[in-house]
């Protein structure tokens, strides 16, 4: 079968590889520079990015002994909602792109909050007002003058990262992005598929500036790769619907969850839009000529972070291993966390509490916790904050009968095990974890005719380890019970705008 090429660009790095029948077969990385010009602001250099984007696709077809003519497809996956404006004449980039953890345009979210756009932005975009969608971002550039100049003589390109590494890679031939990234901007009406004339106007974003919006896996290429040989460009997917993709969680229901420094859940709620609430509602991905799969998405601020605190900061543990071996000598020993509970709501709480005011706690302390007691409710409080997001899908209307996981994290077997144990579930994990890559590799086979349907997909996915619940349906109860009175010691903790 012919190789794919994938170019996965994240928050803290790019990883190019290379895919040969669903399996990888090369890859290469590199980190880039995080710019900090001041508190609260995030920015990368997207030039930089642009090198080591095509220096790492370089790389892994070197590795992976493949020539660029030989390519099939070139797929793109991207850290979402970060934002880059660049003149289309020169291609040079206006500004740094800001990231999506940036939060210097709140004040602009305050202002469309006071208007009172926030149903209209959840209706339209299914997406709750915040700073870190792309829409205020854009808004923010655009009030800088090198930007507005160049809105202003109509050479102004902006969009997220997928848009600027496919405007590179294809010499300036295209300038897109996918339902999935567009739906991530705060400016797109997921309904209708178009970008929202009510939104720009509230915004004074030129709707010129703005990319085509395409299916993530169309019928024709988005354009070619100059650098990589000309191969096609065939696919698109923000990183957390890419690995949903790659997670062949393409029915009604299927979820996944990616344990990284937070967790990001998605479950897919087919061809309907679900109602935005305490989950997000965003696009999981669209086959070209078929309607949009829809997904809630809750976000988790702290999983893998709150390990690291405790072994960087606290220095309980030398090494997140330690901390699995003690976690597992405490789920052995049937002592669990001895009544103590972790709440690690370093910077408030995400889905489904929206709680900003929220802060970490130690909860339930005797004289006989010990570390191997600490060590477990660090694990539990993964699983019951991912548990707190599925309970908010159930409610909204979508029950998951299993999850499947990926993201560092995800090769802990004891915290996969107590995940399955709270959330009452089996939990899978996949013999490819890095499910983000391989997802837009699916894709872009798909598009390029590798692959003729998702059933085809969904039989290359690869089962590692299942686990199954080890506790009663009374025993779960107790234990939700005992974490919602510790969530609500947590909650409320600054003065502010209290809990929601």
């Amino acid at each position: 079968m012919e190789p794919v090429l994938v170019i996965d660009q994240g928050t803290t790095g790019t990883r190019a590889a290379v895919y040969v029948g669903g399996r990888r077969v090369a890859y290469s990385y590199l980190e880039h520079r995080q710019i900090y010009p001041r508190p609260g602001w995030v920015e990368h250099d997207p030039e930089e990015i642009a090198r080591n984007a095509l220096r790492t696709a370089r790389e892994a077809l070197e590795k992976a002994g493949v020539e660029p003519s030989r390519l099939a497809a070139v797929g793109v996956t991207n850290q979402r909602e970060t934002v880059v404006a660049w003149d289309r004449v020169s291609g040079r980039p206006l500004y740094n792109a800001i990231v999506w953890q940036d939060t210097r345009t709140q004040p602009i979210v305050d202002e469309l909050v006071e208007r009172g756009l926030r149903d209209a932005i959840a209706e339209t975009t299914g997406l709750t007002p915040s700073t870190y969608f792309s829409a205020t971002k854009i808004a923010w550039l655009l009030r800088q003058p090198r930007v507005a100049e160049a809105a202003a003589r109509g050479r102004l390109a902006v969009g997220t990262v997928d848009s600027w590494l496919i405007w590179v890679l294809t010499g300036g031939e295209a300038h897109v992005t996918d339902v999935t990234n567009a739906s991530r901007t705060m400016l797109f009406d997921i309904h209708r598929l178009e970008w929202s004339d009510e939104l720009l106007r509230a915004l004074s974003i030129p709707l010129d500036a703005l990319p085509e919006v395409r299916p993530s896996v169309p019928a024709e290429p988005y354009g070619h790769a100059r650098g990589l040989g000309g191969a096609p460009v065939y696919a698109a997917l923000g990183d957390q619907q890419a690995a949903l993709f790659g997670q062949a969680a393409y029915r009604r229901g299927g979820a996944k969850n990616t344990y990284g420094t937070g967790c990001f859940l998605l479950v897919n709620t087919g061809g309907e839009p679900p109602r935005p609430g305490p989950l997000l509602a965003t696009i999981a991905y669209q086959v070209e000529g078929q309607p949009p799969v829809y997904a809630l998405e809750g976000s988790v601020a702290v999983a893998g972070a709150a390990i690291k605190w405790l072994r960087d900061s606290l220095r309980l543990f030398e090494s997140a291993r330690e901390l699995d071996r003690l976690a597992e000598e405490a789920y052995r020993s049937g002592e669990h966390s001895l009544g103590a509970y972790f709440v690690p709501a370093f910077s408030g709480l995400y889905a489904p509490y929206w709680d900003p005011t929220a802060r970490g706690a130690l909860l339930g302390l005797t004289a006989a916790v010990q570390r191997r007691h600490i060590a477990y409710a660090t694990l539990e409080a993964i699983a019951q904050r991912t548990t707190d997001v599925l309970e908010a899908a159930a409610q909204a209307g979508v029950n998951v009968g299993e999850l499947r996981v990926d993201g560092g994290a995800a090769k802990s077997d004891i915290l996969l095990q107590i995940q399955a144990d709270v959330a009452g579930i089996p939990v899978l994990r996949p013999s490819d974890t890095e499910t983000t890559s391989l997802g837009a590799a699916l894709a872009a086979g798909l598009a390029a005719g590798l692959w003729r349907s998702l059933d085809e997909l969904e039989k290359l996915w690869r089962l590692d380890a299942r686990f199954t619940p080890n506790t009663s349906l009374e025993e779960r109860a107790k234990a939700r019970e005992a974490w919602r009175r510790a969530l609500e010691k947590a909650r409320g903790w600054l003065p502010g705008a209290g809990k929601r």
